[in-house]
């Protein structure tokens, strides 16, 4: 019997352009929680979940309910045109849910990039300053701003300049390979306490609108800062007029242990934003702040045709009653508790000098 995985191989070389990369030669055909099934019929535990994307598990049927009932009723109006419940439920929601005990408001995009170009466009109107700070290991999308925010060269940036302007990058808190040739914790933090040193040098405070900054770097390989940083980032930011942008694309949905990994670090960024796992394989995205920063830009300034698409938000308010129904968050940490020591014990049985990194299931090997 032919195999129709060769078939549609064949099929993808012929019509589809060699850019958009594969990790797997698998076609899929149907998934269900975390094991896949491809088109020969051969099963597959997924452990990338579409890259950070469906956190509560394939085709959960609570978010599969919701999407069926929201397409039977309408799918699509644009939110500029008609408003609809769904968007407002799911930005009270996340206003809700986030780090910080102030007046939130929240608006929709469709992807990651887009969240964290429609955060630094935030940023500079509030601030009426150009400047962007990102960090080294960074990715925060590919778009032209996304991937002039990404640190990593190649794949991502490799042909494709010249880049946007204004964006300066600084040294990354790596404990682990310190930029700065430094220990912690004798070294007191010095990579959060390097950017008043980075202002000297490259640019002004007065001209920086915004730092921006995921709490595990994922694509930089799940470089966990320590515990006293981002506190402190967040107060040079603050001492200086300087919009803090959180970017949880990857992290949050529970992938660190908590609906939100900045969590861990006790701060409540100016501005956070969210896609991947918030929509369970939907694409969504958010970016949730300050009132007084989300609502500087003038009236028609944000926005866009499919953004907050209304099956799309369902999905997310689902994922978020499995969040807070169905004990996720718990499971995950229970996960990490068992897969933490074990690493361990392999460390030890192996002499390696590699290192465990991440919080709960967001784990790599360093060596």
């Amino acid at each position: 019997m032919p195999s129709r995985q060769a078939e549609y191989q064949a099929l993808r070389e012929k019509h589809v352009p060699r850019g958009p990369f594969q990790a797997t030669s698998a076609f899929i055909r149907e998934a269900r929680g975390a094991v896949m099934t491809d088109l020969d019929g051969r099963e597959l535990i997924d452990f990338a979940g579409g890259i950070g994307v469906v956190n509560v598990g394939h085709s959960h049927p609570r978010v599969v309910a919701a999407i069926q009932d929201q397409a039977a009723r309408y799918i699509h109006t644009c939110f500029h045109i008609a408003m609809y419940e769904p968007y407002i439920d799911l930005a009270r929601r996340m206003n809700e849910l986030t780090p910080g005990d102030f007046h939130k408001m929240t608006m929709f995009a469709n992807s990651g990039a887009e969240g964290v170009e429609n955060a630094v466009k935030i940023a500079r109107y509030a601030t009426g300053r150009p400047a962007v700070i990102a960090l080294d290991n960074a990715f925060h999308g590919r778009t032209l701003l996304g991937m002039t925010l990404t640190s990593k060269v190649k794949p991502y940036k490799l042909g494709f300049g010249p880049f946007a302007p204004e964006v300066y990058r600084m040294p990354n808190a790596y404990c682990y390979r310190c930029p700065l040739g430094k220990t912690y914790p004798s070294c007191q933090t010095a990579c959060a306490d390097h950017l008043e040193e980075f202002f000297v040098g490259n640019v002004a405070p007065e001209q920086t609108a915004a730092v921006i900054a995921e709490p595990i770097q994922g694509e930089g390989g799940f470089i966990t800062p320590p515990p006293e940083y981002f506190k402190k980032l967040q107060a040079i930011c603050r001492k200086h007029g300087i919009v803090l942008i959180i970017d949880e694309v990857q992290t949050a949905m529970g992938r660190a242990g908590k609906l939100f990994a900045i969590e861990h670090w006790g701060i409540a960024p100016d501005l956070l934003v969210t896609a991947k796992s918030l929509a369970g394989g939907l694409p969504l995205s958010a970016v949730t702040g300050r009132a007084e920063l989300m609502n500087a830009p003038h009236v028609g300034g944000l926005g866009g045709t499919f953004a907050g698409n209304p099956i799309a938000c369902r999905a997310a308010l689902a994922v978020l009653d499995v969040f807070e129904e169905e004990g996720l968050l718990a499971r995950a940490r229970r996960w990490a508790g068992r897969c933490g020591p074990a690493s361990t014990r392999c460390r030890s049985a192996t002499r390696s000098s590699a290192r465990c990194a991440g919080s709960a299931p967001c784990w790599r090997w360093s060596w």
